[in-house]
């Protein structure tokens, strides 16, 4: 899901790799610190923990307002849906029309051969199948246009980047864009849905390790059972009495 095979889109890659990354060290770090009552170690794990949870809290936050725009438009008498770029939100309207960044995910969409699978189509074809986003945005222009006759009414301006050949067609057209970026919105809330389901484990994992920790500095101190607050002991009358008959048969009196 962080990358994705169509578009190379790799934006969650590193982000999730760093994640899995640090939840394994920390981990190990709670681990040695659970099984040798290492009390620095089992802090240094719920303490690490403890901003991994906060971070996978915020980024699944942030996911949820980002993906919540966008979605197809339906298409009278067609199964497929067609995708506007305006209807998604502005951070990722914003990194997607970076050019440098958008000739690579071009480039990874002309390598995957996504429009060579509808090359062959029929004008039925049309009517009948249903088309992924990057098809319905990148491989062919918007349905509305008309290229059989002249005409003076304003066309769609994707309408006016459509080309035949093979390495162009709607490439450099809004809705291609807006194909890959439904195809990320998709992805994110699968991600979001995983991300809610970690957070629960990682949840109960960290009530596991308080309880490790207070173990461990129960462990650490004289008394198996916490430390003793009894700073006098002043013995009774009949402890002196003892003594003194201790002391008076041993021939000290």
């Amino acid at each position: 899901m962080a990358r994705n095979s169509t578009t190379c889109e790799s934006f969650l890659q590193t982000p999730l790799l760093v994640v899995g990354f640090v939840v394994l060290v920390i981990s190990l770090a709670g681990f040695i610190g659970a099984c040798f009552h290492v009390a620095w170690a089992l802090w240094v794990y719920l303490v690490v923990m403890l901003f991994l949870i906060g971070t996978l809290m915020a980024l699944t936050v942030f996911g949820f307002v980002v993906t919540s725009q966008g979605g197809g438009v339906e298409i009278p008498g067609r199964v497929y849906k067609e995708y506007r770029l305006q209807d998604y939100s502005p951070w990722l309207r914003n990194r997607i029309k970076d050019p440098n960044y958008w000739m690579t995910i071009r480039s990874c969409i002309l390598g995957s051969k996504t429009c060579a699978k509808i090359a062959l189509w029929t004008p039925l074809d049309y009517l009948e199948k249903d088309m992924s986003p990057i098809q319905s945005g990148c491989c062919k222009p918007p349905t509305s246009c008309n290229y059989n006759m002249a005409t003076a009414v304003a066309q769609d301006p994707d309408c006016y980047h459509w080309n035949n050949a093979p390495d162009l067609l709607c490439y450099e057209c809004d809705s291609c864009k807006a194909g890959v970026l439904e195809n990320v919105r998709r992805d994110w809330h699968k991600l979001s849905v995983l991300n809610i389901v970690m957070l629960v484990f990682l949840i109960g994992i960290y009530s596991i390790g308080c309880c490790a920790f207070r173990n461990t500095k129960r462990a650490e101190t004289e008394y198996p059972y916490g430390v003793n607050r009894v700073k006098h002991i002043k013995p009774r009358w009949d402890y002196h009495w003892w003594r003194w008959l201790q002391d008076k048969r041993e021939g000290l009196y």
